[in-house]
């Protein structure tokens, strides 16, 4: 399989994926220009895991924000195969996916390793609704033996929206959304569309005078 990301914009990448490994050619990005927005989706029930099973990442979800003009440039779906656990009927009605649709998605090694290379996890700065996604990550590659794809450059959407609306706490990103006048666009607790749709919050406080990366 081969997997091209768009290039329209300068420093975005190409990549060949292979069976076990990434072959990039990197083009030279300045750094801070670009900012990847990252949602997942992760095994889920609805009275807790099953004995034996624990939550694990099966679709990650990538917006690539471009800060130069605060545009969103390039969209990802990612489709994870777990290891320890099963699509429970639960979050196939949550998140859409099924058993069969994250069989045929990568071990949660190469996915990282995706984001790490073709969009560049470790050099950019990473972002998310809340601190949930890090830490998903930063358990999943501690237990089973990934490499953690990002650097240490995390901004939490969730907290910055709250603080430039003047909320007194966090809230949902689909409640934001109708805070800040904003469409759903696609389906909620589907990773890329949660990206695509954090982003269009990136965008929009950045509208306002109140960038995340400032």
């Amino acid at each position: 399989m081969r997997v091209a990301a768009l290039q329209p914009w300068p420093g975005l990448t190409w990549c060949g994926v292979g069976s076990l490994s990434l072959q990039c050619q990197f083009v030279e990005e300045p750094f801070g220009r670009f900012v990847n927005i990252v949602d997942v989706e992760a095994t889920c029930w609805a009275d807790g895991p099953p004995a034996s099973e624990s939550s694990e990442i099966i679709e990650i979800g990538v917006c690539v924000i471009d800060t130069d003009d605060w545009r969103r440039v390039e969209r990802r779906r990612i489709l994870v195969r777990p290891r320890r656990s099963l699509v429970s009927p639960f979050c196939t009605e949550l998140t859409g996916l099924t058993q069969a649709d994250v069989d045929g998605g990568l071990e949660f090694a190469q996915a990282c390793a995706l984001v790490r290379d073709e969009l560049r996890g470790r050099f950019r700065t990473w972002a998310s609704w809340g601190e949930y996604d890090r830490r998903q990550f930063e358990r999943q590659c501690a237990t089973g033996g990934a490499s953690y794809p990002f650097g240490s450059r995390h901004i939490n959407v969730k907290q910055r929206f709250a603080t430039a609306f003047g909320l007194r706490r966090g809230v949902g990103m689909s409640q934001a959304l109708v805070h800040a006048g904003l469409p759903l666009e696609g389906r909620h607790h589907r990773g890329d569309d949660d990206a695509w749709n954090i982003g269009a919050i990136v965008v929009e406080l950045a509208r306002v005078g109140q960038p995340i990366t400032g």
